[in-house]
């Protein structure tokens, strides 16, 4: 499972080994123990990640029905992803998103985020 963090800053991915249904059980126990709304809808999610990673071709060619890849111009590609939304506040653009693909494509789109994260590093 993948898990994205929206906050105010950006985002943040993360891979994970729970399943999907034991992960938002935890999540709804402990907005219902803390006294915290809870919002959970299908959605989908969006981020960057830079056109000239290596291997992307290869992202597109995996053929997940829960994954997009488009072009946005000369430097960036979009990946969309189909899931759930998590939010306490469901006007706010805070909040968590999850999917569930098969392993190796979580994995290997888990490694080209964090490639690219190491890339705005290096280059910053």
């Amino acid at each position: 499972m993948l898990k994205l963090t929206y906050t105010t800053n950006g985002f943040h991915l993360e891979h994970l080994s729970q399943s999907i249904e034991e992960w938002v059980n935890t999540r709804v126990l402990l907005a219902m123990r803390s006294g915290t709304g809870l919002s959970v809808e299908p959605s989908t999610a969006c981020f960057l990640l830079p056109q000239n990673l290596a291997d992307l071709a290869t992202l597109e060619e995996m053929g997940e029905d829960t994954l997009s890849v488009s072009r946005c111009d000369a430097e960036l590609v979009e990946i969309s992803l189909e899931g759930t939304w998590l939010t306490s506040d469901v006007e706010s653009d805070e909040g968590l998103f999850i999917c569930v693909m098969d392993e190796y494509t979580e994995s290997f789109l888990y490694q080209l985020w964090k490639n690219a994260q190491y890339q705005l590093t290096v280059n910053s």
